[in-house]
């Protein structure tokens, strides 16, 4: 008998159960009715309420992780107002020159042959115009100036000649030809509004803080072979255009690289541009690698071999040779191989106590 009785149980439960169901709804929507003829509004869906946007906006700004605020940043002129320049066409050919100069000035360019095979542009990003991508911003407000590595006066065609010769490890233009007045010419129209001995923010490489201790060549092989072979491959050579009028990703040894008195050669400026700028898809504002993961790997490619240059005249000053200048004779009593890997630190006291 009980049995039998346990589906009619079943059942009036069930029954029980969706009558206070549909009470419940119906007293719910008596409430809503009452709230909205009373002159009352809803809150909106899916959004949050006043107090809740506010902590929302804190969390943001708490866990932004560039490595400098994003306010009062330098940006390029308006490229759609180029045609208003008088030398318009000059500083369309020049930034043409700085993107892709490897197929006018490289080793097979249609101007001429004079360079080997990168771009201008694969060391100041986006044409000379990113954020802390070693950017053009200052050119035009510092040069003409006294620079310490040459002891000398240096204009802007100088500079531009440097890099042909260290960095794209060929010959100087001359400075009267098409290129170099293009060169310039664009270079000046970045920077027309940065007043005259200024430096923008944003200007030139990220500083990054000195390590406790030295760039180890051996991790940074771990980070290159995690994070950038597969654009620069693992014998470093980059990828090549199809049509061999450049890279697709510039080599970062050998042969077809940055010489030995290059920039990025120094480790600080290596370290601190892979920081903000690589690998593919870093900024400033989302860096993708550690600290310690860019003074390492900047150890890494910099212990590899490269083409050498006569440096016998730079620093002429030895005194005023970077912390990390990789080459002596030096002022102080550190070796040349910590002034190459560091540890940096020591360094830096000695000479800031020796100058007090």
């Amino acid at each position: 008998m009980k049995d039998s009785l346990q589906p009619i149980l079943k059942m009036l439960t069930m029954m029980v159960g969706l009558l206070l169901s549909v009470t419940l709804l119906t007293a719910v929507l008596i409430g809503v009715i009452v709230v909205v003829f009373s002159g009352g509004s809803l809150p909106p869906l899916n959004q949050p309420n006043p107090t809740e946007m506010q902590a929302l906006a804190t969390v943001v700004v708490d866990t932004y992780k560039g490595v400098i605020p994003k306010e009062g940043l330098w940006q390029a002129p308006d490229w759609g107002s180029v045609d208003q320049e008088p030398n318009a066409e000059d500083i369309k050919y020049g930034k043409e020159l700085i993107a892709n100069t490897a197929a006018y000035l490289g080793p097979n360019g249609k101007v001429k042959k004079i360079s080997n095979g990168m771009n201008c542009q694969n060391c100041h990003l986006n044409a000379g115009t990113a954020p802390l991508g070693n950017n053009y911003s200052g050119v035009s407000a510092n040069y003409p100036k006294v620079r310490a590595r040459s002891g000398q006066m240096e204009d802007v065609q100088k500079r531009i000649n440097d890099c042909f010769e260290r960095s794209l490890n060929g010959k100087a233009l001359e400075s009267n030809s098409k290129e170099m007045v293009a060169m310039v010419a664009y270079m000046q129209w970045l920077g027309k509004d940065v007043p005259k001995d200024e430096s923008p923010k944003g200007v030139g490489i990220y500083q990054l803080a000195f390590m406790d201790r030295a760039a180890d060549p051996v991790k940074g092989k771990s980070v290159y072979s995690r994070q950038c072979q597969s654009c620069h491959m693992e014998d470093g050579q980059g990828m090549p255009k199809p049509d061999k009028s450049g890279h697709i990703y510039p080599p970062l040894w050998g042969d077809n690289s940055y010489n030995n008195g290059a920039g990025l050669y120094r480790m600080s400026r290596f370290a601190g541009y892979v920081k903000t700028n690589m690998p593919l898809g870093a900024t400033f504002e989302r860096p993708l690698l550690t600290d310690e993961e860019a003074w390492d790997v900047a150890a890494y490619v910099n212990s590899l071999p490269r083409p050498k240059k006569d440096l016998s005249k730079d620093w002429p000053d030895i005194s005023k040779k970077p912390i990390d200048h990789p080459f002596g004779p030096y002022a102080d009593g550190f070796t040349e191989e910590q002034h190459k890997f560091g540890p940096f630190k020591p360094i830096k006291e000695a000479r800031d106590n020796a100058s007090k």
